[in-house]
């Protein structure tokens, strides 16, 4: 099973589009306790729109916005639009986004 797990995180890796990594670290992702319950939200129920995030994770709608543009960028989660609302998916095919979502679903 590790094995696996150091071989899905490799051909991550070297299949990235744009040829850069991403250099976001664990650190920063896991700074904000603000950020920490919108991921665990987003890895239990995947699509959420910007509102509902707000009220489950019990953070204003300008703070909510601020930790989804970080972890957009960082590329845990995406960003869809439908004219003016958005809905916030978790990006399960990430495999730091899964790892994290494994590490919510034991640590709970």
């Amino acid at each position: 099973m590790y094995n696996s797990f150091i071989k899905e995180i490799t051909d991550e890796e070297n299949s990235s589009k744009s040829g850069k990594k991403n250099q976001t670290s664990i650190e920063e992702v896991l700074s904000s306790k603000g950020r920490i319950i919108i991921l665990k939200t987003l890895a239990e129920r995947e699509e959420l729109n910007i509102s509902a995030i707000a009220r489950i994770a019990n953070l204003n709608h300008s703070t909510t916005t601020q930790h989804l543009k970080f972890l957009t960028k960082a590329g845990l989660v995406q960003e869809k639009k439908f004219g003016r609302i958005k809905i916030f998916r978790y990006r399960i095919e990430n495999t730091k986004a899964r790892s994290l979502k494994r590490l919510f679903e034991i640590w709970d």
